[in-house]
């Protein structure tokens, strides 16, 4: 791939610099002759500053910003044309990667009009070359790689057909793989413009590749921890997940971190290796929730109003459609407390949605307060009872009093 780099890219690079040459020397040409009749009038204008004349210094400085003030609205109009090209087709894909193509695209402009600011003051010598060079390389895979963002979808709808279970986990996964290679041939493409070769560049980075290593192999544990959670479908996007101590929900389980967005609205960022070699906690893949909880009566209560109440409670449980009635269920008389005569009632939902699940508890608490008032009870609160065996005599408090 490397030799590829060397010889591809640089052909690529010459034939696009040989037809904008072209076109940027014939504009020169014209701009040279209307600059002549200026030397004649005005002899000044030859006087030299740095060793550019003066009037090219000026001519140069004023078509630079003429093309800056001007690239808005060429690339509207490239933009609006393209677009115009694209609706007659019938796959959108076509529009998101001309959206795509924008900021580009008014990037060339500004290597066009760096490219004729050196041009006219006779400076595009081999160094500023190659950093326009290099500048065109850049946009170039730039597009790329915005290209492909635009087209995440159809990579989603693509490894939907292998598992549609996890098509963003894994199409977000093949998307970063594709960009890390795309930039990496960019960058060898770069390096080529400025005469590296990337082949021998690559064959000595071999006498490094042990320390190399060593200080990769934190990212290559979380490489294969990303693999590790995608081959055991443990998480996926959406999801309500516990992780150690961390809790919220996946946006996004990438190459080398999963991203939690806690229920405080921070974004919490777990390398994959710890994900993977850790309980996970998974509360969206429950089908129902638990309400376990006890209720007080207070000692006033008789046993014949405790039976009662247990079993209106039960029977309330048993026909309300909120409550699974696969699970547990159930409603004791459970113990005497401190102050109350506490009965356990332990069932669950029948779903796991949140604000479902809190609207169903709310109307059980409702109708349990009201079984306890029709069988003429009463919750109890926390008291205590101070019994006095007998009071101090009347005499004997007035003797007292005297005293």
């Amino acid at each position: 791939m490397a030799s590829d780099i060397n010889t591809t890219a640089p052909h690529m690079i010459d034939k696009s610099l040989e037809a904008i040459n072209a076109f940027d020397y014939s504009i020169l040409w014209e701009i040279q002759k209307g600059l002549t009749p200026l030397y004649e009038k005005y002899p000044f204008m030859a006087e030299t500053v740095l060793g550019i004349p003066l009037a090219n210094l000026i001519a140069a400085i004023a078509v630079f910003f003429l093309i800056l003030m001007l690239r808005k609205g060429f690339t509207h109009i490239m933009l609006t044309l393209l677009h115009k090209m694209a609706s007659r087709t019938k796959t959108y894909y076509d529009d998101r990667i001309i959206s795509a193509l924008k900021q580009p695209i008014r990037f060339l402009f500004i290597i066009f009009a760096l490219h004729l600011f050196f041009l006219l003051i006779y400076k595009e010598g081999p160094m500023v070359q190659n950093i326009l060079n290099s500048m065109l390389v850049y946009t170039f895979f730039w597009a790329l790689l915005n290209i492909m963002d635009a087209l995440r979808d159809l990579i989603y709808s693509t490894t939907a057909r292998f598992n549609p279970d996890l098509s963003r986990e894994m199409g977000n996964f093949i998307l970063t793989l594709l960009k890390i290679l795309v930039g990496g041939i960019g960058l060898g493409a770069i390096l080529s413009v400025w005469g590296i070769n990337v082949t021998a560049l690559i064959a000595s980075l071999g006498l490094g590749g042990l320390a190399f290593a060593l200080a990769a192999k934190d990212t290559a544990s979380n490489l294969f921890g990303s693999f590790a959670l995608l081959a055991d479908k443990s998480i996926r996007i959406g999801e309500w997940v516990k992780v150690g101590g961390v809790e919220g929900v996946v946006e996004d389980v990438g190459m080398r971190t999963t991203k939690i967005r806690s229920f405080q609205k921070s974004l919490i960022t777990v390398p994959n290796q710890l994900v993977a070699n850790q309980p996970i906690e998974n509360f969206s893949r429950r089908g129902v929730r638990r309400i376990k909880m006890h209720i007080g009566l207070t000692y006033g209560t008789t046993s014949e109003q405790i039976v009662k109440i247990k079993n209106d409670i039960e029977q309330m449980l048993r026909n309300h459609e909120g409550i699974s009635q696969k699970e547990t269920l159930l409603v004791y008389f459970d113990s005497f407390g401190a102050s109350s005569l506490d009965i356990f009632i332990y069932t669950f939902t029948a779903t796991a949605n949140w604000a479902k699940y809190l609207e169903i508890k709310e109307d059980i608490h409702i109708k349990i307060m009201q079984i306890v008032e029709q069988n003429g009870s009463s919750f109890a609160f926390p008291s205590q009872s101070i019994y006095v065996e007998s009071l101090p005599s009347e005499e004997k408090r007035l003797t007292q009093k005297s005293k």
